[in-house]
């Protein structure tokens, strides 16, 4: 059974309320900030946004595309740890706190 890739993500904070995500060799490759009515907008290193997220029942955030599409959720899990769902609610990703600042997560490609 073949191995399935994964994309690692470290994310850490940055300057009023954002957020900076960087790839595994440490290019920023985007960005999420606050937005108006609770939402955090998400963008790309070049700044394009990608789309936004929103509070959900129970800690959890549900996130949707630049069109409005509900394309998946995170849910907490223990410890500080989340766990990544698609728009189906199948299991694509987790994140957990770094060893010393932000989160390190990991998706499916």
């Amino acid at each position: 059974m073949a191995k399935k890739e994964t994309q690692k993500i470290k994310s850490r904070p940055g300057l009023f309320g954002t957020t900076i995500h960087y790839d595994e060799k440490g290019r920023k490759i985007g960005e999420s900030r606050p937005g108006l009515f609770g939402a955090t907008i998400h963008t790309d290193a070049k700044g394009k946004t990608l789309g936004k997220s929103y509070d959900g029942f129970f800690g959890s955030t549900d996130h949707y595309d630049a069109k409005g599409h509900k394309v998946g959720r995170t849910d907490p899990g223990l410890f500080g740890t989340s766990t990544h769902r698609d728009e189906k609610g199948r299991r694509v990703g987790k994140s957990s706190p770094g060893f010393w600042d932000g989160t390190d997560t990991e998706l499916r490609k």
